[in-house]
């Protein structure tokens, strides 16, 4: 142990040649004078014996010299305080080491020796040296043992005895001291006490191996020096780095006793490699299920692509976790995104391939595919050079063609991508500072059952979690914080998205997301997104919106519930379809409940709606949807509808409509106010036989005037003479060019006002 070197003190004092200011002819302390202003002292620029030294001629019966320094007293730490001098004339004085102890308010602190024990000086010109140890510690060989209540010490000598003397002093030394005394302290071995040679060339491993043997429950120390250790490794006992390891890439190594990223860091001196070898001990050996940062931060350089690291890990399903602390990510070209431009026939039966891909090898695993007839997030998982072909996330809608697509693959700072069935990993406490470098998170493409619990993902270039396959099945994100790198930028500008999933049964639940293109991608079904803040506004005036939420699953069994969408939609489509068609066989569009959330828009178009039903092919209808108990609120423009219907592929098929539930809803500063069933009331002014009712706008989607479920009075039904009729109309729907209106057929013409409750829908 040595602090001069390991913390970076400072502890030597400046020659008396460098000046004489920082020389007190007290106690040390600020106060105090100083040797630069004293008529009985001076600078002697060439002694023979010591060069450039400070001659004093003793005039007090206790002449001090003391470094105004403050000299910090560690526990543990036991410095030398040393010095050497002559007499040159005169009378011939005593000298000894002496100090001030202060305490952490700068008081002096009493009670403790200061004076170590003074020695005659001999003859003139013959050299004394004198010196004195202090520390906290009272052991043997310590001349100044003071204890727990000094932090500091001004530290220098005394000059006693007869007046008169003329003596030269050599500058005086400070020196950490603290290795005489390790033997005594603590019970660690030295890897070089058992043959390791620290040349970096030399293999150590049978050193180190000999060390742990020896420690007896005690610790290992690893002094400076670059340590070969060739092959893979287990310390069991706790293990100290002041130098650095090398190993092959391959070996693993154990510190099961040590086991966080500081050990790691420290082992191989950068936090990168340090990081990898952590992983990869992590993921390599049963002895640890968590990998602890110790709130440290990580500076990553580069990418982690754990199929690098761990080259055998596949199909491992026990839990893992990497806790408590900071990635960040340093730039450089190692996260520069690989763009790749290609062409490829693409098959609407065979969905999940691309054939006659050109220049194939080129294209990674895990690229985002880009180009017409492709929906949001879909990636190649799969690669078949000799073929040609490559394996996609989710379908193409635009059928089958052969067409020029562009290939992004971006870089993330754990990426499991290619790990084969990697299952159970969960984030807890982490936070991934992309710094607008790059990505978070690659899940791999086979596994599932993720986990990032109280996580920030800050910046994420791209993307913060991205699946490129399967293995977001069962993922948990919970109280996690996800931050935009594109907040600046108008919404319809963002490219960055938070989530991509493409499997079942994801639960995201109580984050926050700021001002993503979209916060989740999601395909795959039984989802719960529920108690989050997800909000994409910009400081437009009459800004565009975006979707936070997609959802690319026509019939999901996805529950939204209980969250504050702020500026943002939801859209639903079947963007992920290979023939987004409705041929008569499976679903449409339904399984979808939307409950008690909050939406709110302000400084928005008018034509802005936070549900968005967006089909890519005809003959798609709405079967199963339930929105209730939602507050939509617009603030300084009023919106005309909370719902629509995209059209720029297709529309809905509304004579198919069947159990749309619009109930419970409060609207405010909405133009249209929109149920199911909604109640409309008409007055008929003159007496006629049939009444054909206005064009119904409260209806979900602007659909048909489909079904009615009631017509109820509400005055008197007259005749054209004013006596009153009792009878019942009949109804027809879904009359108009629209098939938005209403038509009430009577058996003679009547006039009054009436309810009619219609709904969209079969109700059933």
């Amino acid at each position: 142990m040595n602090i001069a070197i390991t913390d970076g003190l400072l502890l030597m004092p400046p020659a008396f040649g460098a000046g004489l200011s920082v020389w007190s002819r007290g106690n040390g302390t600020p106060a105090s004078a100083t040797w630069a202003t004293a008529s009985n002292a001076g600078i002697v620029p060439a002694d023979q014996d010591f060069g450039t030294c400070l001659e004093v001629i003793k005039t007090a019966s206790t002449t001090r010299i003391r470094f105004k320094g403050e000299t910090p007293i560690i526990p543990g730490v036991y410095l030398r305080i040393s010095a050497r001098l002559k007499a040159m004339a005169g009378a011939l004085p005593n000298a000894r080491i002496a100090a001030w102890a202060g305490d952490g308010q700068r008081n002096h602190v009493t009670g403790v020796p200061e004076k170590a024990v003074a020695q005659a000086l001999p003859n003139y010109g013959e050299i004394l040296e004198i010196s004195a140890i202090v520390g906290v510690g009272a052991r043997n060989g310590v001349d100044l043992s003071w204890g727990t209540g000094p932090v500091y010490g001004h530290f220098g000598l005394d000059l006693t005895g007869p007046n008169g003397g003329a003596v030269r002093i050599e500058s005086i030394r400070i020196e950490d001291v603290t290795s005489a005394f390790i033997p005594e302290l603590i019970d660690w071995v030295d890897v070089r006490d058992f043959g390791a040679v620290g040349d970096g060339v030399t293999d150590d491993r049978a050193a180190f191996v000999a060390a742990d043997n020896a420690s007896r429950g005690g610790g290992i120390l690893v002094p400076e020096g670059n340590f070969r250790i060739s092959s893979s490794l287990s310390i069991s006992s706790p293990i100290r780095f002041m130098g650095t390891l090398t190993m092959p890439g391959a070996a693993r190594i154990a510190f099961l006793q040590s086991f966080d990223f500081p050990t790691y860091a420290d082992a191989f001196g950068d936090e990168t490699l340090g990081l990898k070898k952590a992983v990869q001990a992590l993921f390599g050996f049963t002895d640890h299920v968590k990998l602890d940062l110790c709130g440290r931060r990580v500076d990553l350089t580069e990418p982690i692509i754990v199929a690098d690291v761990v080259p055998d890990l596949r199909n491992f399903m026990t839990r893992r976790t990497i806790a408590n602390g900071e990635i960040r990510l340093l730039p450089g070209a190692a996260w520069n995104t690989r763009t790749v431009s290609s062409q490829g026939s693409y098959d609407a039966n065979d969905p999940l391939v691309l054939r006659n891909v050109n220049n194939v090898a080129a294209i990674e695993i895990g690229s985002r595919i880009e180009g017409n007839g492709v929906g949001r997030e879909v990636y190649v998982n799969g690669r078949n050079v000799a073929q040609g072909t490559l394996s996609l996330s989710q379908p193409l809608h635009g059928g089958t063609a052969t067409r020029g697509y562009t290939f992004h693959r971006y870089r993330y700072a754990l990426d499991f991508a290619e790990v084969p069935g990697l299952q159970r990993v969960n984030f807890v406490d982490v936070e991934f500072s992309c710094e607008s470098v790059g990505s978070a998170v690659m899940l791999p493409i086979e596994g599932g059952l993720f986990g990032f619990r109280d996580c920030i993902i800050d910046e994420p270039r791209d993307r913060g979690i991205t699946s490129a396959g399967r293995g977001c099945q069962g993922m948990l994100i919970d109280q996690c914080d996800f931050r935009s790198s594109e907040t600046s930028l108008l919404a319809h500008q963002r490219k960055s998205v938070a989530i991509n999933v493409n499997a079942n049964d994801v639960k995201v639940r109580h984050n926050r997301f700021v001002r993503f293109a979209h916060f989740l991608v999601a395909n795959g079904g039984g989802h719960i997104i529920s108690g989050n803040h997800w909000f994409q506004g910009d400081g437009a005036d009459e800004g565009l919106r975006t979707a936070g939420l997609v959802l690319t699953l026509v019939n999901p069994m996805v529950t939204i519930s209980g969250n504050y969408v702020d500026n943002a939609a939801i859209e639903w489509t079947n963007e992920h379809d290979a023939k987004p068609d409705f041929s008569g066989g499976g679903f449409s569009f339904g399984g979808l409940t939307i409950s008690n959330n909050t939406f709110l828009s302000d400084h928005t178009v008018p034509w802005f709606s936070w549900l968005v039903v967006k089909p890519f092919g005809s003959g798609q209808f709405i079967h199963g949807l339930n929105v209730s108990g939602n507050v939509f609120k617009s603030l300084y423009v009023k919106v005309d509808r909370i719902e629509r219907v995209d059209t720029s592929h297709a529309d809905l098929n509304y004579s198919r409509m069947r159990n749309i539930q619009f109930a419970g809803n409060s609207l405010v500063n909405v133009r249209d106010y929109v149920a199911n069933p909604l109640t409309i009331e008409h007055v008929q002014a003159s007496a006629a036989k049939t009444w054909t009712l206005p064009v119904v706008e409260g209806l979900p989607f602007q659909g048909w005037a489909k079904t009615v479920g009631s017509v109820v009075l509400t005055g008197a039904l007259t005749s054209g003479s004013g006596a009153q009729v009792a009878e019942s109309p009949w109804v027809q729907t879904a009359i108009g060019s629209g098939s938005r209106q209403l038509r009430l057929h009577w058996g003679s013409a009547v006039r009054g006002s009436v309810a009619v409750s219609v709904r969209v829908d079969d109700p059933n």
